[in-house]
């Protein structure tokens, strides 16, 4: 099985409270001279065949950045997973990639190499691992589910999961078959979940 990039249509993510950036709509906050949520886009278009956005406040000025913009269908807000599930009941495309719009620094590469990883493992999803130094040092992978491709076939898999109180990503990623891709990139999964944390990240991305 090949997956072409034309099949894969990549959502970002912006349907989040922003509780701890004050409740500020996150996906708005300015990175590099861009809001986060156009930068997200502008780096996950060329990876993919169409590009929509999940937000929940502020249609107007994601529809601005030049997409469409899917929100939330489940008034229960049950954080990221609802933006997949409002990403697969629109996806006109076989596959659907998830990225985060407070990662900004994800690997250019990451939509092929979770199709080819997917692939070859003949998995229903592919979910991004980074390093990170565990208590003693040693490096360990952890996943990123939030970057996720999955097929729209299991949009009704999802949709009983959330509506039986389900809420965490990996929970339902665990009934599926899996596989884990490693990205050796330090820094490419980092995400500002404070202005603070989005400063550093300007820093970074500046060096």
């Amino acid at each position: 099985m090949t997956i072409s990039t034309q099949d894969i249509t990549g959502l970002v993510l912006a349907g989040g409270r922003g509780a701890r950036m004050g409740g500020v709509d996150k996906g708005l906050q300015p990175f590099d001279g861009l809001p986060l949520a156009q930068h997200a886009a502008r780096r996950l278009a060329p990876q993919v065949g169409a590009l929509r956005f999940n937000a929940n406040r502020h249609r107007a000025a994601y529809e601005a950045f030049g997409a469409p913009v899917w929100p939330d269908a489940d008034d229960s807000r049950p954080g990221p997973l609802a933006g997949f599930l409002a990403g697969l009941a629109h996806c006109d495309t076989p596959w659907l990639l998830t990225v985060p719009c407070d990662t900004p620094l994800f690997p250019l590469d990451l939509a092929r190499r979770l199709a080819d990883a997917l692939a070859a493992a003949e998995a229903e999803i592919a979910v991004a691992c980074a390093p990170e130094a565990d208590a003693q040092g040693a490096t360990v992978w952890r996943p990123q589910p939030v970057f996720c491709l999955l097929p729209t076939a299991l949009r009704d898999s999802l949709a009983r999961f959330i509506a039986q109180g389900g809420r965490k990503i990996d929970a339902w990623t665990a009934g599926h078959r899996t596989v884990q891709v490693r990205f050796d990139a330090p820094g490419a999964f980092a995400n500002a979940n404070t202005l603070d944390e989005l400063q550093a990240l300007e820093a970074l991305a500046s060096r």
